[in-house]
């Protein structure tokens, strides 16, 4: 019987772990959704080696990275490069290229310029990364030790099993191509990175003058932050009195402001409920960028309503359903592979 294909961890870098589209369904266990911070991304690098969307795959911080592919396999990756090489070659993001056994993927360190944005990366598979099912997905809960690979961070000699590709043989070793990742969208004044955000129920709370700040100043990312929030450093945040709150529900994008008056944006991995006023939420659509966003960033913070939200996510959808399109049309995947939604779950 022929060896299962592996891919084998020689240096895992700052944070590396397996992660799908999220464990949905469980906020009433107080069970985050986690998964990957870029849900976009990994849909993307998912399709460009044949796999459904919601296939597992590595999301990878800071760079610093190597794995050894133990089999023949085709990868991508979509984020940051961290000048990602396969051997010697270049790996550019949004490429799909074929992968020989012995061959090792290495990320350098993150650029430390501000003007070179990218956090994170997500590294897709032929096949996926084969560990259990927990409650619907294969995402590491970092916080509560579980699903994943062994519930953890990956380390050093760890190895990976690969589920069965989609793809034939002359499919994975189809010479590389590749796609556009969506533009980020920067503010002209500091070039900044900017996030649409509505307003969250206790917005009116603030005073007028720390509403205004908010959209008009701009934010640093602290090294503080986190898979499970984004801490912000800027102006400070007054409500107009202090109150205890009760806890109320909270999702990925939910902007606290703790008693220091420095606002956290929520991702992924952070709890289910809070006891802190929430004066704002970044639309579903730009969560990709936030989770891609560096260290020590600047972010500006925009605006809009509903309608203006739903319009982002149409377009996002749009986005995908055009990606799927073109690799129907190449011959790349059956047409009912993927879902034309991809990485539109919820709760």
């Amino acid at each position: 019987m022929a060896a299962r294909a592996s891919v084998t961890v020689l240096r895992p870098g700052m944070m590396a772990s397996v992660q799908d589209l999220g464990r949905h369904g469980h906020r009433h266990l107080g069970i985050c959704p986690g998964g990957a911070l870029d849900t976009l991304a990994l849909a993307l690098a998912n399709r460009l080696v044949g796999n459904a969307d919601g296939s597992a795959g590595l999301e990878l911080t800071m760079g610093a990275c190597e794995l050894r592919f133990e089999t023949a396999t085709r990868i991508a990756i979509a984020g940051d490069d961290f000048d990602a090489r396969l051997d010697s070659a270049p790996l550019w993001p949004c490429w799909s290229v074929p992968v020989s056994a012995g061959q090792t993927l290495k990320l350098g360190r993150a650029n430390r310029s501000i003007a070179k944005k990218g956090l994170r990366t997500w590294l897709a598979v032929a096949g996926g990364i084969d560990v259990p099912l927990i409650l619907g997905s294969r995402s590491t809960d970092l916080k509560a030790g579980f699903g994943g690979h062994e519930g953890r961070a990956l380390k050093a000699g760890d190895h990976l099993m690969l589920g069965a590709p989609a793809l034939n043989a002359a499919q994975l070793a189809r010479r590389p191509f590749g796609l556009r990742m969506p533009e980020w969208s920067f503010h002209p004044d500091d070039h900044s990175i900017v996030l649409r955000v509505m307003p969250g129920p206790e917005f009116e709370q603030f005073t007028v003058a720390s509403r205004d700040l908010m959209w008009r100043e701009p934010w640093r990312i602290t090294p503080q932050s986190n898979r499970m929030g984004s801490r912000l450093e800027g102006p400070e945040l007054k409500r107009k009195r202090s109150a205890d709150m009760l806890s109320s529900a909270v999702i990925p994008g939910t902007i606290q402001v703790p008693p220091s008056g420095q606002p956290i944006i929520l991702m992924g991995d952070a709890q289910t409920t809070g006891g802190y006023p929430r004066i704002g939420v970044v639309i579903r659509a730009d969560l990709w960028k936030l989770a891609q966003a560096p260290l020590n960033g600047r972010l500006r913070l925009q605006q809009v309503d509903a309608a203006e939200a739903l319009a982002a996510w149409d377009s996002q959808r749009r986005y995908l359903s055009q990606v799927a399109q073109g690799l129907v049309s190449a011959g790349w995947i059956a047409p009912a592979q993927n879902s034309a939604e991809g990485a539109s779950h919820a709760d």
